[in-house]
């Protein structure tokens, strides 16, 4: 893994996104220390979420009264 300084990512962010598309990881440091601050990982090695279904089940309703109406183009806003 590549470390950079502020300075030096800003100045490289072009080659940076290369290396990251390319499978590297890059650790981003700031200050006197260089303390590591962030991390820029390629999409492909995040593991994926599975997003959970009815969040608000229980939270929250919809009722839709009977003379309720709309047309398909007031729908999708045209």
């Amino acid at each position: 893994m590549k470390t950079f300084t502020i300075g030096d990512f800003k100045t490289n962010f072009s080659q940076i996104l290369e290396w990251v598309r390319a499978g590297e990881e890059v650790a981003i440091a700031f200050g006197k220390k260089k303390e590591i601050v962030a991390y820029i990982v390629p999409r492909s090695s995040r593991p994926r979420k599975k997003r959970p279904l009815g969040l608000l089940a229980g939270k929250a309703t919809a009722v839709f009264h009977e003379d309720f109406k709309m047309t398909e183009e007031e729908f999708i806003g045209l």
